[in-house]
């Protein structure tokens, strides 16, 4: 009862009567409700992450909205703390947006100028820091930071930081001529040196020229290792090929003729001139209190940081156009657009859909007129009257992801990072993007003989994972005549790998209601069965009794005992046939277990598990019985070779086979019986490849582990790794020497007319030959950089005191071919 009174408000009986309507009693007089007001360092905060991305709000109204925010609440200690570590963060996450965070503080510098001082003395020390971690790339960012910042600056501003950089540069290419660190350090150079330019201009030329002097000793002589990372595989001198540029190099050049013509630099954003009618701002901006810059340090002995420094060439998928959507190479636009992009494409892979909105938006971030209307077609691009401007931005931005997808001899991250980003560029704006990706992977299958085989791979990987999230559709007609090309033909080729690919990403029905006819017999009936046939289920087929025994004992998880009598029979009458016996049970074996595995790759890891003592066993008797158990995986797969590649990778890991035997299969074997046709099979080529990188990383693993101070890795083990690495190299360059060489003896016994020596079949088999020699000459060098370093780090544990250089890429081909014969002499040969 107390709790129904209370119910009621402590008195009265129970009103059961519905409310239909409010009495005025029960309006609400309390008004609109009270406008909340975030803190200044919050609204700030808000303002600096999205400045100039709206393309309707001007540059000066942004940038005088947050100096005035910032300077009018100067007392609020919160916000003066906050400002200067976001500015430098956002500084080193989000590139574009340097001139404008430069242009708030050259604002603010106007009120209240200790904000300048603030910002240097935690800059320099952020600097210091990143020089000594070898931190590159942020060191680039904060000085390019500064160099926006030159007009306020006392002295010389950033010149010494410059000039001091090059001297160490000059020290490390003087050291040795395969230094990449020093080049590392001429390319910031130039990259900062346009800002210095456009931050205040008129004042710095003589000191421009004089510095681009000096670097031109570094930056004009080719790289000795930019061979080994040219994406096209190199033309023989009579096909007249066009070297691809390098990239300090053109930016020497480009930077040359801005120098010539007075530092236009047209395309670099200015936001910190004002409109005409912003005269008072304008005049305090143009005479800024002076700050000194304190001094940077930079050690004599400078790293290489984490991440290996190569020499960088220019790639571009936009190079053959009638019409200029991407800038030229000889506009200085091309390098500094290109570097600002990559910076934002690689900082931000924690989150791609930020990265692909600023690709799209990345008109925002340049001075006006820069590029054309987005989402123009490229046919309207004619139509284009100069002066304005043809650049498509979405052109640039695919241009930009494309360089770091297509980049030798690795990316800075995981090529599904980028197949990422194109993919959420393209559901932002389909409209605009989709007809750039179209433009740019005609031009690729247009290039294709010249494409670096390991690129090859990585686009067809990409078109393929490309199409799956778009429903498979493109405009295959436009190769429809490609398709009746032989086999090994780089186009027919790319397409049959391409299409096993989409398979492995849907089911083969699916993929083959997409095709146009003619591409529908490159879809045998076999790739639409999810299980292969069991061959000996057809009691033609040799040793058919035994096979069915040994499938039905297997399935009941039989024991091995019982196994053996039936392994035992097939062995006497291999033998009364003249077979191999190993090679004869091996294979009925193999395929038995395979066909009991057939329904997931759970089962077919289990069936392997269950009987891993028997297939380690046959496979260690002898090299055929191993070559075998390859053989019977990729044939009972045949259909779906990237169901094979993950088998046999599989039992690489149970140490069932060896590296070797896989490589020994791929390039000897296998090649050898199709007359040099597998080098052209894509999925080959993976096996390979994957088999390749498991080694390396192996031995990489095993090496770093003895390098520790308490390292539970013996060297013995070490030496044995990298001693087995090596052969591996070595067997595979003796092997494909052969096919690029035309001397293999599956090709010289055909006649001409056969497909043998002179034959058009042996110049294709010559030039996959070629290929595939470049790429694994490429790992082998890289490793061998490895090691060296790896070696110096240990030295230096050794003797107690932190290793002064960094992993480089400068000695990867200083190795003595004696020792090693995948070192200097085989690559230079190469190359």
């Amino acid at each position: 009862m107390a709790d129904y009174d209370r119910r009621q408000g402590g008195g009265g009986g129970y009103n059961n009567r519905k409310r239909r309507y409010r009495d005025d009693d029960d309006r609400d007089h309390r008004g609109p409700r009270r406008r909340y007001d975030a803190p200044p360092h919050v609204r700030i905060r808000k303002q600096l992450l999205s400045i100039a991305e709206n393309p309707m709000r001007s540059w000066h109204e942004e940038v005088q909205s947050i100096a005035n925010l910032f300077t009018d609440n100067w007392d609020d200690e919160l916000l003066r703390s906050n400002f200067v570590d976001l500015l430098l963060q956002i500084t080193v996450e989000q590139p574009l947006k340097i001139p404008f965070l430069a242009a708030v503080l050259l604002v603010a510098n106007t009120n209240k100028s200790e904000i300048i001082d603030l910002l240097l003395a935690k800059l320099v020390s952020n600097v210091e820091a990143k020089i000594g971690e070898g931190e590159w790339r942020d060191v680039k960012l904060y000085l390019k930071l500064l160099a926006c910042l030159q007009s306020c600056l006392e002295g010389e501003g950033v010149f010494p930081v410059l000039e001091e950089l090059f001297d160490r540069a000059v020290d490390l290419q003087t050291a040795s001529s395969e230094d990449t660190i020093g080049t590392e350090l001429v390319k910031i150079i130039l990259l900062t040196l346009p800002y210095v330019m456009v931050a205040a201009p008129d004042q710095w030329q003589q000191k421009a020229a004089d510095l681009m002097e000096k670097t031109e000793i570094i930056a004009s002589e080719p790289h000795t290792l930019q061979a080994l990372i040219e994406p096209y595989h190199p033309e023989r001198v009579e096909e007249g090929a066009p070297p691809t540029t390098s990239l300090i190099g053109l930016l020497q050049n480009q930077l040359q003729n801005e120098a010539n013509n007075g530092w236009i630099l047209s395309c670099l954003p200015r936001p910190w001139e004002f409109p005409v009618g912003e005269i008072e701002v304008q005049s305090k901006l143009s005479n800024p209190t002076k700050h000194p810059l304190p001094p940077i340090s930079i050690p004599q002995t400078v790293v290489a940081g984490p991440r290996p420094l190569f020499p960088e060439v220019y790639f571009s998928v936009y190079a053959d156009q009638d019409v200029e959507s991407v800038p030229p190479v000889t506009n200085a636009a091309a390098s500094l657009i290109r570097d600002a992009l990559l910076d934002t494409i690689n900082i931000l892979d924690y989150n791609r859909n930020i990265t692909a909105r600023h690709l799209i938006e990345v008109d925002c971030f340049f001075a006006p007129r820069t590029f054309a209307a987005r989402a123009t077609p490229f046919d309207r691009l004619r139509d284009i009257e100069p002066p304005k401007s043809t650049w498509k931005p979405e052109d640039v931005a695919v241009d930009a992801v494309f360089s770091q997808l297509f980049q030798l001899p690795n990316p800075e991250h995981k090529l599904v990072y980028y197949h990422a980003v194109l993919t959420e560029a393209c559901k932002l704006a389909p409209a605009a993007i989709a007809p750039s990706l179209g433009r740019a992977i005609r031009y690729l299958y247009r290039n294709i003989h010249r494409l670096d085989l390991e690129l090859t791979d990585r686009f067809t990987d990409w078109f393929s994972h490309h199409l799956s999230n778009f429903g498979f559709t493109w405009k295959w007609t436009e190769w429809v005549d490609d398709v009746f090309l032989p086999d090994l033909h780089p186009c027919k080729a790319f397409i049959a790998g391409a299409i096993d690919k989409e398979i492995r990403l849907s089911f083969a029905q699916r993929i083959k209601n997409t095709l146009p006819e003619p591409y529908q017999a490159l879809i045998s009936p076999e790739k639409e069965k999810d299980v292969p046939d069991f061959k000996f289920k057809d009691p033609q087929t040799p040793f058919a009794a035994e096979g069915e025994e040994i499938a039905g004992l297997l399935k009941r998880k039989a024991a091995d005992e019982e196994i053996q009598p039936i392994i035992e029979r097939i062995h006497a009458l291999a033998l009364d046939n003249n077979l191999d016996p190993l090679v004869a049970s091996t294979d009925v074996f193999v395929t038995c277990v395979l066909h009991v595995g057939s329904k997931s790759l759970s089962h077919v890891l289990a069936a392997i598990e269950r009987t891993k003592d028997r297939l380690t066993d046959a496979g260690a008797t002898s090299d055929a019985a191993r070559a075998q158990i390859i053989s019977s995986v990729m044939s009972y797969w045949s259909s779906h070779p990237g169901v094979a590649i993950c088998i046999v990778e599989k039992l690489l890991n149970y140490s069932i086979l060896t590296p070797a035997c896989v490589i020994n299969w791929a390039l000897v074997s296998y090649a050898g019986r199709t007359k040099g046709d597998a080098l052209g099979k894509m999925h080959v080529y993976e096996l390979v490849f994957n088999t390749v990188i498991k080694v390396t990383g192996r031995v990489r693993q095993v090496v770093q582990k003895t390098n520790q101070p308490d390292a539970e890795v013996g060297n013995e083990m070490a030496d044995a790794e990298v001693t087995a690495m090596r052969g591996l190299f070595k067997d595979m360059e003796d092997a494909l020497v052969s096919w690029a060489s035309g001397s293999k003896d599956e090709i010289m016994e055909v006649g001409e007319g056969e497909g043998g020596a002179g034959s058009e079949h042996e110049r294709l088999v010559r030039r996959w030959g070629e290929r595939w020699l470049r790429v694994f000459r490429r790992r082998a060098a890289i490793e061998e950089t490895f090691l060296q370093e790896a070696a110096k780090e240990k030295k230096a544990v050794a003797a107690g005191v932190t290793a002064a250089g960094g992993a480089t890429a400068g000695e990867a081909i200083a190795v003595d071919p004696a020792v090693d014969p995948t070192g200097e002499a085989v690559v230079d040969d190469v190359l």
